[in-house]
């Protein structure tokens, strides 16, 4: 490991992120296979061979354990997304691409997984909604929203709110192959995502390009 561009773990620090990437790996399993409900924090505790309170001191609930769990399935999509957001393509380029990877993601296992998890549970556990909300769509609304409102200002997009901008393109996003996903159990390849991300970046641009074009 290279030392200077990154500062090195002690054994005892690296031993402890490594013990709680453990923790959330196995939280998640449960998460997915038993629901919010159908996980304890004993049965955690007990698959990864320790106490409660080993558990309890690196999440104080299984709020934050969930909370956890979310961060981890969603940082390197939030990563993805704001090296797309911060080029300096041209608008369509940008927006198709976005589209790509949020398809992709809305459709992968762990993707409609949790969603589903939430959608079924956030009633009795309203708690599960805002925490993904706050995790998963929240950040990735922000991003887009700052894009756009940045591209408004430079004239490079049609003058409208852009929190009801990002709204219509994320609508977009969870139209057919996610719902035949969430509601058929379609799985979609590579070459349907990118058709369907080039439809809907045409179908937005179509409505949110400059009116006057050079």
């Amino acid at each position: 490991m290279d030392c200077v561009e990154r500062p090195c773990l002690g054994r005892r620090e690296a031993s402890k992120q490594e013990r709680r990437q453990s923790i959330v790996e196995i939280a998640k399993r449960s998460f997915l296979e038993h629901g919010y409900a159908g996980t304890s924090m004993s049965a955690i505790a007990a698959e990864m061979g320790g106490s409660k309170a080993t558990l309890w001191s690196y999440f104080a609930s299984k709020e934050d354990l969930f909370g956890a769990v979310l961060d981890d399935a969603t940082a390197a999509f939030r990563n993805q997304l704001n090296d797309v957001l911060s080029t300096k393509g041209a608008l369509a380029d940008t927006v198709q691409d976005f589209c790509r990877r949020f398809i992709t993601k809305v459709t992968s296992t762990d993707g409609s997984s949790l969603h589903r998890l939430v959608v079924a549970e956030s009633g009795r556990f309203p708690e599960i909604g805002e925490i993904f909300y706050s995790r998963g769509p929240e950040p990735v609304r922000r991003l887009l929203t700052e894009y756009f409102g940045t591209q408004m200002a430079q004239g490079l997009m049609r003058q409208d709110d852009p929190n009801h901008v990002t709204s219509v393109l994320v609508s977009l996003c969870m139209g057919d192959l996610y719902q035949r996903l969430i509601w058929e159990g379609a799985i979609s390849d590579e070459r349907e995502i990118a058709r369907e991300a080039e439809y809907v970046a045409d179908v937005f641009m179509r409505a949110f390009a400059p009116n006057e074009r050079a």
